[in-house]
C-alpha cells in the first residue's frame, strides 16, 4: 500500500474552518492500492476551536510551543511515512479528487518531481473567484517558475498552497523554508530549480481569503522583510539550478 501524506499546520487560534479541511480530506476517492495520512501539526498548546472525528487517518500532534508554519510543517514532514507529500493549510479545502489527479500524474509522468493545480478564492461572502493568469495545464519544465517569478514582481506561476511533491525530493531540500512568510515560495522555487512539474487546470484547492491570514499580515506585506525574503529565496534557487556546483569553489 503506497500513501500520501497531507501535512496540515494550524494555529489553535485560528481552527475555526479545520473541520471543513478535514471533511475535504475525508471524501477524496484514490486510486486503488493507495491510502492517505492527514499529519495534522498544532502550532501551539491552546485548545483547538473545534472537536475532529476518531479516526486513524488523523495523526495529530501538538507543538511543545508555537513555531510558525514553516518549522511546524517540517516537523509533521517528520512524523510522516508517505511516498507523496501533500500541502494543505487548516483554512483551506481539497476539492473533489484533488488527490486523485495528483496521484495519477506523479504515478504515470516519472520525469515529474511535483504537481500544483488552480485554485478558487473563497471569499469571505462565500463566493467563490478563479484566476485568470493560470499557466496552460500540463508539464512546466524546470526553471519556468523561477524565470516567471524573476520577471513578475516576485510572483509565482503557479499557487504554492497546492503542491504535492515525491517525498525524496521534498526531503532533500530540507522541507520548508524556514523563513517567518513566504516559506512555500521558497520550497516551490527550489523544487522547480531542481525537477521538472505539472500543472494541472482543474480546480485542486479551495482557498479561503479571510483578514487573519498569513498572506494578509503585516510582516508579509512589509516591503524590508520581503526583500529580504526574496533575495535568500533566489539564491537558494540560482544554487540548486546549478547543482551546488558554487559551494565547491574555494576563495
Amino acid at each position: 500500500m503506497k500513501i500520501i501524506s497531507i501535512i496540515t499546520s494550524v494555529l489553535p487560534s485560528k481552527s475555526d474552518w479545520l473541520a471543513e479541511t478535514w471533511a475535504s480530506v475525508a471524501e477524496q476517492p484514490l486510486p486503488l492500492g493507495w491510502a492517505l495520512e492527514w499529519i495534522l501539526q498544532v502550532d501551539g498548546t491552546e485548545t483547538l476551536k473545534v472537536d475532529l472525528p476518531s479516526d486513524p487517518r488523523i495523526k495529530k500532534q501538538v507543538n511543545a510551543a508555537t513555531f510558525g508554519p514553516a518549522v511546524s510543517r517540517n516537523v509533521g514532514l517528520a512524523r510522516s511515512v508517505g511516498d507523496l507529500i501533500k500541502v494543505l493549510d487548516g483554512d483551506d479545502q481539497l476539492t473533489d479528487s484533488s488527490l486523485q489527479r495528483d496521484i495519477e500524474i506523479l504515478s504515470s509522468h516519472p520525469d515529474v518531481g511535483w504537481v500544483t493545480s488552480s485554485v478558487l478564492d473563497v471569499l469571505p461572502d462565500g463566493r467563490h473567484a478563479g484566476f485568470e493568469g493560470d499557466p496552460p495545464p500540463g508539464p512546466i519544465d524546470r526553471g519556468t517558475v523561477v524565470d516567471y517569478w524573476r520577471n513578475h514582481d516576485h510572483r509565482a506561476l503557479v499557487h504554492p498552497a497546492t503542491m504535492c511533491v515525491r517525498r525524496k525530493i521534498i526531503v532533500g531540500l530540507g522541507g520548508w523554508m524556514a523563513l517567518p512568510s513566504s516559506e512555500d515560495t521558497g520550497l516551490l522555487l527550489a523544487l522547480d530549480a531542481v525537477a521538472n512539474g505539472y500543472f494541472l487546470s482543474e480546480p485542486g484547492l479551495l482557498y479561503r481569503k479571510w483578514s487573519q491570514q498569513m498572506t494578509a499580515s503585516s510582516e508579509h506585506r512589509d516591503e524590508t522583510s520581503r526583500a529580504q525574503r526574496c533575495a535568500l529565496i533566489d539564491e537558494r534557487a540560482t544554487l540548486l539550478a546549478g547543482g551546488l556546483s558554487e559551494l565547491s569553489n574555494r576563495d
